[in-house]
């Protein structure tokens, strides 16, 4: 039980994230909030380097339920990801890709200029 709460101390934006109310036929996004469940919680609470990946997870699921252009290129991004299975946690790697896909985003995004056309 301890142990769920310190996890839960690192991800302020839990609660919001499992209560997103997505569309039924959705299941990239259904998948996404399953593999953040999994992960968070069976995280290891005493490696400083896993409680850093379940912030940042934390931070970018809740960018991807915020921001409607990020969830697009995310969903786009996130079916060409390839992992490989022979490793020892296949969770661990598929959240390194999609933390990897935010980065990629990041990247692309803060090249881009997007000037909104006022009429």
């Amino acid at each position: 039980m301890k142990k769920n709460k310190i996890v839960l101390k690192h991800c302020p934006y839990f609660y919001k994230i499992i209560n997103f109310e997505y569309l039924e036929d959705d299941n990239i996004t259904s998948k996404l909030i399953d593999i953040y469940k999994n992960f968070i919680f069976n995280v290891d609470v005493t490696n400083e380097e896993d409680l850093k990946r379940v912030e940042k997870i934390d931070f970018v699921l809740n960018k991807y339920i915020e921001d409607y252009f990020f969830r697009k290129d995310m969903k786009s991004r996130l079916l060409n990801v390839k992992i490989n299975r022979n490793t020892d946690n296949i969770l661990k790697n598929i959240v390194e890709s999609i933390i990897n896909a935010f980065d990629s985003y990041e990247m692309d995004y803060t090249r881009n200029i997007y000037f909104a056309r006022w009429i």
